[in-house]
């Protein structure tokens, strides 16, 4: 049976198999050698994801993720007292959250590959245009979410993955190391453009690379169609099917 990929999070992981999404090109660079599975829920926190550990990755399964990406800040990183308060987890708890959603990963499997990945960067500019487009002259001046803010969660995402030895994405510092990022990277200010999702996917591949889950040394999961005898095909599935 192909290992399985768990990719946990908010919105953003949750859009990642939509066209040119980072999720489905890595479902595409680990075909027929692991299966991706995508776990993303629109507008969670880390405090509501705790809720989900018990159904998503239950501690009696007999076949556990082999990897799981955990992306979630984003909306932990609403301001208090603007429109996505509701949303809002205090800097301290979206760390100690992040915590138990790792311990209880490898309690489920001690050897799974689990990557921490930061909420990416936020364009302010970005987002009142975006709220402007929806609400029109209702649009709250503020922004719901500043870079300035989210760049503290970022930073409590990488100390994280530092103080538990786990694989990490800082995918905030990383966009901005390109100019223009704000609006080749983000569709709203938030979200990502295909750009923004192949900045995910590459770095995301890099990490498993330099793990041990590297598609290119992960065998098929039946034989390739070259090594089948036309004539006497049992012979190329008697290692995988027998």
């Amino acid at each position: 049976m192909r290992p399985r990929i768990v990719l946990f999070g908010d919105s953003i992981t949750e859009q990642s198999f939509r066209p040119g999404g980072w999720g489905a090109a890595l479902a595409d660079t680990y075909t027929r050698k692991a299966d991706v599975v995508n776990r993303g829920y629109g507008g969670y926190n880390t405090r509501w994801a705790l809720f989900l550990l018990h159904h998503l990755f239950p501690l009696d399964s007999t076949k556990p993720p082999a990897a799981a990406t955990v992306f979630f800040g984003a909306n932990d990183a609403a301001i208090l007292g603007r429109t996505s308060e509701r949303q809002y987890v205090p800097l301290e708890e979206y760390k100690e959250n992040l915590r138990k959603i790792v311990f209880h990963l490898k309690e489920c499997c001690p050897t799974m590959l689990v990557v921490l990945i930061t909420p990416p960067p936020v364009d302010e500019a970005g987002r009142k245009e975006y709220a402007q487009s929806v609400y029109g002259e209702k649009a709250v001046k503020l922004p719901e979410r500043t870079n300035e803010v989210t760049r503290l969660y970022a930073e409590q995402c990488i100390e994280l993955a530092k103080e538990m030895g786990l694989r990490s994405v800082d995918l905030w510092s990383k966009m901005q190391e390109t100019e223009g990022w704000q609006r080749k990277f983000l569709s709203d200010g938030l979200h990502l453009t295909s750009e923004g999702n192949a900045v995910v996917h590459q770095e995301v591949v890099r990490v498993f690379n330099e793990a041990w889950l590297s598609a290119a040394e992960m065998p098929y999961d039946f034989p390739h169609h070259s090594e089948i005898d036309g004539k006497n095909p049992e012979k190329a599935f008697q290692h995988q099917c027998l």
